[in-house]
């Protein structure tokens, strides 16, 4: 049994719409074996050992080890699924979904399952491989013997150290409740909460609105302590001290029993409160001394120890602290009734989790025996021992809320104190014998404010009502009714997603907006480039919806990012599928069309407001069903399209070619009215209506520019103003008509795409001849090329066949071989075909062939390279000034005697014979 690859999914993916990790497991002769196969000991013990598996039930509530135990079905692949899902909850990640199917054809199994933390899930697929090896064949080692324990505490404490702890677990679940998305930052508790320009970070529960000097000012315990005096609020006497001599001075002005304190401490490392003499203060003062810049010494106020959280400027929770401690009940020892209350899932070791250990360490000892007692020491029933002075929960205590009897009067006095140090979240650690009795009656006083307060206490405590003090922060950070998401435009599909998502983009630059944009050639914040690379995979979104300056995002998207890695985002705000069209076969587990429409149709799936389809494609037509959009709007070239008539009828929306005696027009449809939008002629990027991929993209990009909310005009405006030049559309149907001759160079690189392109230059019907460079990239397959020879056979004077500078696994001379081939198959002539291997090389021949009045169509990988080579090209002067004088023209009149029609770079005019 062995993990051949894996794979971390991040967001909705071809397989479900949450985040799942993916295994390749070879399971060699066991390939076949059921879970039964193996009897009911092999499920006993796995619930024994992890007990989170016993409960997994299934959708109609029966238990999943009950359904394996009886069912034949269930193999190895689907247990390895469920103990990876169930090990995540046993380390504190719930998560779901589990599901393994084997991979025909081999001994193989695909087991997919939900995950938090990438790195958690991926340990724990480790982790069940081995003891499902361990189970039901050890290995034989010379090795020591496996040993679940320590195996589990190994895995838990890996855990541990890259979960989210309490506070922050507790903000992140708060902002998902209320649809506002998060990203980790670090493997700490650095976050990111909403997107774009909305973004605020939070670490723990400071928060990108916390003033640095409000910290600073918390963290001094003695300015601190001065700027609440200053405003007659309840503070100890203090003194700040550098030396053990200056402490027993000081703890003797103030008068004992006094707190010897770090200055800068936190989690009550260093403190020794009730210190009662000298010799104690200079034992107190080295400890407190290792754990800060400086000492405090103040005075010791009696009463319970209670932390005051108030967020935003308001008290939202209270708690009372109780010290570590343990109940006697007259029969265990104290080292008994630690390991007792340790039992407690709810503790852990550090601050990471609801409730900490207890541990009889030195501070422990040093308790116990000023009582007398020791470890193993039978104190009598019911006497509570405490294993410390300080009531931390970080050191072992406990918390009891009394957020619902705190006195107004305390209530008022904490929510002052942490306004006059300038925290937007902070915590008053106040000392009181009543905190239901005014401080005023009682005498309590506030002994520390603390930045970035912990949050676990209120969310969870040991006693009373918890808090929901993570919803109140996000709260502040994003009150009701304000934006924590930018709107995303996503698209995909086989053709024209770059070009549609640049004139999407375009359209909003236009409009105002600060776009982020990801593409095959790029990442673009506000139209400058920030990665080159093809970006259309998740990291890429990623980029864009964590950039700050962000304020909506266009995202291509491309099928290898979704096939490796999913989307990086949970939906889209509109969603378009332009069409399904075969590329990219045989890669990456996608060999037919109808598998490549199932990993494009995800942007439907997640599509929440309004998903566009193109109703001319069958296979995005289809996806319409499987969408929850609001809205479907439908794109057709066919005005006479019998769904969308329909669909039209009901009073939804659609984007329709519309054609009139003056031309094309795009029209949109919604709620029954007809809504022109523009002439295709005067949209650039169309080439005058010519280019009808173009016309096609223009239709996909106006249409969700108005799902976005965009005006007639501003559409308009978009529009008008994108065209097909290198500057603003790279490597998509780039004309240069400076050299006599028209070139047009395009990264086409599947049978559609290049039949687009021919269907462009038919269109043009240039007066010349027409010269084609072909190529298709190496890791295609056969049938590709043949199907691209398809469709330029018969459309050209001259073919000049290469191959990409990237191989891709193929020979040097093999894809231009296979053209050649399949061009002669087709009927093309021997003469007309040449083989010029090199990118370069084929385009610089073409160049060189062509005359006046030619058509030069170029198809390259390498477009910036082939860019420079057409534009510095430096032709023979007489292919510019070759034959001025044009043949027969159909004008409305003859030419008089005595005249010729010319053209030229002014035009065309009639000029009289010389």
């Amino acid at each position: 049994m062995d993990i051949i690859s894996t794979a971390a999914y991040v967001g909705p993916n071809a397989y479900a719409k949450l985040p799942l990790i993916r295994l390749i497991v070879g399971l060699r002769h066991r390939a076949g074996a059921s879970v039964a196969s193996f009897g009911s000991e092999l499920l006993d013990r796995l619930v024994e050992l992890v007990p989170p598996l016993g409960a997994d039930v299934l959708p109609d509530g029966t238990r999943w080890v009950d359904h394996a135990a009886g069912s034949e079905e269930v193999g190895l692949g689907e247990l390895i699924a469920r103990l990876a899902l169930n090990l995540q909850r046993l380390a504190g990640s719930p998560t779901d979904f589990a599901r393994a199917a084997p991979i025909p054809g081999t001994e193989d199994v695909e087991v997919l399952y939900g995950y938090e933390s990438d790195e958690i899930g991926l340990e724990a697929a480790e982790f069940a491989c081995d003891l499902l090896i361990e189970l039901i064949a050890p290995r034989a080692s010379d090795d020591e013997p496996y040993n679940f324990e320590e195996e589990l505490e190994d895995f838990l404490s890996f855990a541990n150290r890259r979960s989210l702890g309490p506070s922050a677990l507790a903000l992140v679940r708060a902002a998902e409740a209320r649809d506002i998305p998060w990203f980790r930052l670090n493997d700490q508790s650095l976050i990111q909460v909403g997107q774009g320009k909305y973004q605020k970070r939070i670490e723990a529960a400071l928060t990108s609105l916390t003033s640095h000097i409000a910290v600073e000012i918390a963290s001094d315990k003695n300015v601190a302590n001065k700027i609440l005096a200053d405003l007659g609020l309840p503070v100890p006497k203090q003194r700040l001290v550098y030396d053990a001599g200056e402490a027993v001075s000081a703890a003797n002005r103030i008068g004992y029993p006094v707190v010897v304190k770090p200055l800068d401490g936190n989690h009550g490392r260093g403190v020794t409160v009730n210190v009662t003499n000298d010799d104690e203060v200079e034992r107190a003062f080295a400890v407190a001394d290792d754990e800060g810049s400086a000492v405090v010494i103040e005075s010791m106020i009696l009463g319970d120890d209670h932390r005051l959280l108030v967020i935003d400027g308001t008290l939202e929770a209270a708690a009372k602290r109780v010290p570590g401690h343990v109940v006697a009940d007259g029969t265990h020892t104290i080292a008994e009734l630690v390991e007792i209350v340790n039992q407690d899932p709810r503790r852990g070791v550090g601050h990471d989790n609801m409730l900490t250990k207890l541990e009889l360490d030195d501070q422990a000892f040093r308790l116990l025996d000023e009582k007398g007692y020791g470890e193993d020491t039978v104190p009598p029933a019911g006497e509570v021992v405490y294993l410390r002075k300080t009531a931390n929960i970080s050191t072992g205590g406990t918390a009891v809320d009394v957020t619902d009897v705190i006195h107004p009067d305390n209530k008022l006095m904490a929510e002052r104190a942490v306004r006059a140090i300038g925290l937007d979240v902070g915590a008053v650690d106040f000392l009181t014998t009543d905190i239901t009795q005014s401080y005023r009656d009682t005498g309590g006083a506030i002994c520390e404010i603390n930045a970035g307060p912990g949050l676990r206490m209120h969310i969870a405590p040991s006693e009373g009502k918890g808090r929901d003090v993570g919803g109140k922060v996000m709260e502040m950070l994003f009150p009701p009714g304000t934006p924590s998401r930018i709107p995303i435009a996503a698209l995909t599909g086989t053709n024209g997603k770059t070009t549609c998502a640049r004139m999407l983009a375009h359209i909003l630059k236009m409009a105002g907006h600060v776009v982020g944009q990801t593409s095959t050639d790029a990442v673009y914040i506000d139209g400058n480039v920030t990665v080159k690379g093809d970006m259309t995979g998740p990291v890429s979104a990623m980029m864009v919806l964590r950039d700050p300056s962000v304020d909506i995002a266009v995202l291509e998207t491309a099928r290898g990012g979704i096939v490796r890695s999913g989307l990086g985002y949970m939906f889209c705000d509109v969603g378009a599928v332009l069409n399904v069209t075969s590329d990219h076969l045989g890669l990456g587990g996608v060999d037919t069309i109808d598998e490549l429409a199932r990993v494009k149709r995800v942007i439907a799936e997640v599509s929440r407001d309004t998903c566009v389809l193109n109703a001319d494609n069958e296979y995005t037509l289809k996806m319409a069903d499987y969408s929850s959009a609001k809205n479907i709007m439908y794109v057709t070239r066919n005005p006479s399209h019998v769904l969308v008539r329909e669909h039209i009828r009901l009073g939804k929306r659609a984007v329709v070619l519309e054609q009139g005696v003056n031309g094309d027009q795009i029209v949109f449809y919604e709620n029954g009215t007809q809504i022109p939008l523009i002439w295709t002629h005067l949209i650039p990027a169309t080439m005058e209506g010519k280019a009808i991929h173009n016309v096609e993209n223009a239709m996909f990009a106006a249409g969700m520019a108005y799902a976005l909310g965009k005006t007639l005009d501003q559409i308009r405006t978009g529009l008008r103003t994108f065209d097909n030049t290198f500057f603003q559309s790279p490597g998509r149907m780039n004309v240069y008509d400076e050299h006599g001759f028209r070139v047009i160079l395009d990264y086409g690189h599947n049978e559609a795409a290049v039949g687009a392109m021919v269907d462009l230059v038919e269109r043009l019907n240039p007066r010349g001849k027409r010269i084609v460079c072909a190529t298709c990239p190496g890791d295609r397959r056969n049938e590709d090329v043949a199907a691209i020879a398809a469709k330029i056979a018969g459309k050209f004077d001259t073919y000049i066949c290469h191959r990409d500078d990237t191989l891709r696994g193929r020979g040097p001379r093999e894809i231009p071989e296979l053209m050649r081939a399949a061009l002669l198959a087709l009927g093309v002539a021997d003469d007309a075909i040449h083989i010029i291997p090199e990118e370069s090389d084929a385009v610089d021949t073409a160049l060189k062939m062509a005359r006046h009045d030619d058509l030069v169509l170029i198809f390259c990988e390498a477009i910036t390279a082939c860019w420079k080579r057409i534009i510095y090209f430096k032709p023979d002067e007489s292919v510019k000034e070759a034959a001025p004088v044009v043949g027969a023209v159909d004008l409305p009149f003859d030419v008089p005697e005595g005249f010729k029609l010319i053209t030229d770079e002014r035009g065309a005019r009639i000029a009289p014979i010389a």
